[in-house]
């Protein structure tokens, strides 16, 4: 999957064809159904090649269960980053065995953590969705030093009608590491305020 992988990269998604691919190969077309039945199943093995978790085998079984998510879901940006192509595959695609056991990673961890069973779907996707879209958002948005100045001038002159947004620099703000990891932690810190107020007896 390496070399679909770096056609991915290259053009992406619509990029990727039967014949390019065959061409990267060294071989024709025809013998690649030897090994799939379509296009589809390659974007389906190359999104899953990109999403095996390296993480240590002792993240499991940590205590710190809020570093062990983060240390998760950074991974999980970042390699989505690495390859843009990921994000938009994700979620119209069958799930592989490697995204499989990061969400049962996931799982486990958080209920580990005290997260009901009942609430454990709500905070998966949750997360989930805050994952995806910070990937989408950082790949979609390209903006030069210049292009954020000018959006924020033009933003101060209309400080009347935006005084809050104008106020904060909102335009300006491109630190977008720092800005995923803070809002990770309002998150994780709603899920541990909630499992303490569960645990509270009569609750």
């Amino acid at each position: 999957m390496a070399t679909a992988v770096e056609l991915l990269d290259a053009q992406g998604v619509d990029g990727l064809t039967m014949r390019r691919l065959a061409e990267r190969l060294g071989s024709s077309p025809m013998s690649l159904y030897w090994h799939v039945d379509n296009k589809e199943e390659v974007f389906d093995l190359a999104l899953d090649s990109v999403l095996e978790y390296p993480g240590p085998p002792q993240i499991a079984e940590s205590r710190d269960w809020r570093g062990a998510v983060v240390h998760m879901l950074e991974d999980w940006r970042a390699s989505m980053l690495r390859h843009p192509w990921s994000a938009s595959l994700l979620p119209r695609r069958a799930l592989g065995p490697n995204i499989l056991s990061r969400l049962e990673l996931l799982s486990k961890t958080l209920s580990k953590a005290g997260v009901a069973d009942a609430d454990l779907n709500v905070a998966i996707w949750s997360l989930w969705n805050y994952v995806m879209g910070a990937t989408i958002t950082r790949g979609s948005v390209d903006l030069s030093d210049d292009d954020r100045v000018a959006a924020q001038q033009r933003l101060t002159r209309l400080s009347e009608r935006y005084p809050t947004i104008e106020r904060s620099r909102l335009l300006l703000d491109n630190d977008w590491d720092g800005t995923f990891r803070k809002g990770l932690d309002f998150l994780l810190d709603g899920l541990a305020r909630d499992n303490e107020h569960s645990s509270i007896p009569g609750r």
